[in-house]
């Protein structure tokens, strides 16, 4: 099954302007393309002759947009993602990533629900498919992606290596589904070991492993007593297994609940509040420690995300009884994995427009390679910071999501909010089949 994305955004423009044009003499007619953009023919006797194999590695270092638009272009191109040269290929030039954001309708955390499309509920009879938002902050441009082959009661918690993660919404033994929006593979991982209420989520997927950390209140009820614990998950393609493994105990008074982790250097990152501080897991050595953050006093809306290899925390800084400027600031976490280092704050005058948009509400920070998505809660503005080019940037509201004052149009519930996940969009992730091993049944399969 494959998914429409990159086809059915109306806004969707081909990246050059071609025209055709045919000429003919006594003996042949030959076809040839001209970019009207640059003057510059394109033989048809030339480009029509390039071997099969040459031409496959070009279109391997297209980016995934115009990848999916090349398919309609004949029935070879069509069938390339499902052709297994095709895909070894791909998997040996490693093409340049296509950096991107998925964003969902979520829930805020005082009920835990995912709410998909128009439905949800109780009354919810399934046929509300899950739906996201993906940005492209290179071309800032929105995209609509389905994911109609995810069975309801699930909802989205994670993105890494191509596949975005789905965790049962019903309180007890929680089950992980892993899928690839680009050609809507899905893969299930076996349950965790202990019931679990709305816990954090960890997910690091390269090319020939899966790691997965879970943290939180292995509890079934609001109401029972919480008793924080980890466990982890992992497999890769030298053959080791180890499922659902407890893990090393967390620190005191530890309290989880952004249900999000990011994942630097081989350890899993998540924020600890009242008072704020952030838990770093290291997964060869299995153990879990505190690190103290930055300004923890004035801390407001703390996030942390990855950035080129590289831990970032994103908040704002408010100091009430000091002659300090209230701020946006952005901290770097050194290689001693204990020492803050600013790198970069928001000029004031933004911030002063970005405090008056915010209105005290709150906001939520996502980050990819160079770039910082900034969203707003109750509100459909993003902010977007490219810290190479060290500029910011109001991002158009996505066309697809409403944008009323709720922040997910206006068909939208109280109290949801644009919840986002990096995201980089491959073609094939190929350690998913080991996990076709464990065969597991698929929940909700008809």
């Amino acid at each position: 099954m494959e998914t429409n994305m990159f086809i059915n955004n109306p806004s969707a423009h081909l990246p050059f302007s071609y025209t055709f044009t045919s000429s003919s003499n006594s003996s042949t007619t030959t076809s040839t393309t001209t970019d009207s953009t640059s003057g510059q023919w394109m033989d048809g006797r030339i480009w029509s002759k390039l071997p099969p194999s040459l031409l496959d590695r070009i279109i391997a270092f297209l980016p995934p947009p115009a990848f999916f638009r090349s398919r309609c272009v004949c029935k070879r191109f069509y069938g390339l993602l499902f052709s297994n040269t095709f895909l070894e290929i791909y998997l040996q030039l490693l093409p340049p990533r296509h950096n991107c954001f998925l964003f969902f309708k979520h829930k805020t955390l005082k009920s835990y629900i995912y709410k998909r499309g128009g439905g949800g509920g109780a009354n919810d009879d399934g046929s509300n498919k899950a739906e996201g938002f993906l940005f492209d902050p290179n071309e800032i441009r929105w995209y609509r992606l389905s994911f109609p082959y995810i069975p309801s009661g699930f909802y989205p918690s994670g993105s890494s290596g191509g596949l975005v993660s789905w965790v049962s919404e019903e309180a007890g033994l929680k089950t992980i589904l892993l899928c690839n929006p680009l050609v809507g593979s899905v893969s299930q991982l076996p349950p965790m070991s202990r019931p679990r209420l709305f816990p954090s989520i960890g997910l690091s997927v390269t090319p020939t492993s899966i790691d997965v950390t879970v943290a939180g209140d292995d509890l079934i009820s609001p109401y029972a007593v919480k008793n924080l614990s980890s466990e982890s998950f992992h497999v890769d393609a030298g053959g080791f297994f180890s499922l659902w493994a407890m893990a090393s105990s967390l620190p005191r008074l530890c309290s989880l609940e952004s249900g999000k982790m990011v994942y630097v250097g081989g350890k899993f990152y998540c924020m600890n509040y009242s008072p704020f501080s952030v838990l770093c897991y290291e997964v060869t050595g299995n153990r879990w420690i505190k690190i103290q953050a930055p300004m923890r006093r004035f801390l407001r809306s703390p996030s942390l995300l990855e950035s080129k290899g590289r831990l970032v925390l994103v908040a704002a800084v408010e100091k009430s009884k000091l002659n300090v400027p209230k701020s946006l600031r952005l901290w770097s976490l050194q290689q001693d994995n204990a020492t803050w280092v600013e790198i970069e704050r928001m000029p004031q005058p933004l911030y002063t427009q970005f405090a008056v948009e915010e209105g005290g509400k709150g906001f939520e920070c996502v980050g990819n390679q160079e770039f910082v998505m900034i969203v707003l809660r109750r509100a459909s503005l993003q902010l977007l910071f490219d810290m190479v080019r060290k500029s910011w940037l109001w991002v158009p509201p996505c066309p697809y999501s409403g944008g009323s004052s709720s922040g997910v149009g206006s068909g939208g519930s109280e109290g949801e909010v644009l919840q986002g996940f990096a995201y980089d969009p491959v073609l094939t992730t190929p350690v998913v089949s080991l996990l076709d091993q464990l065969a597991l049944p698929f929940p909700g399969a008809c």
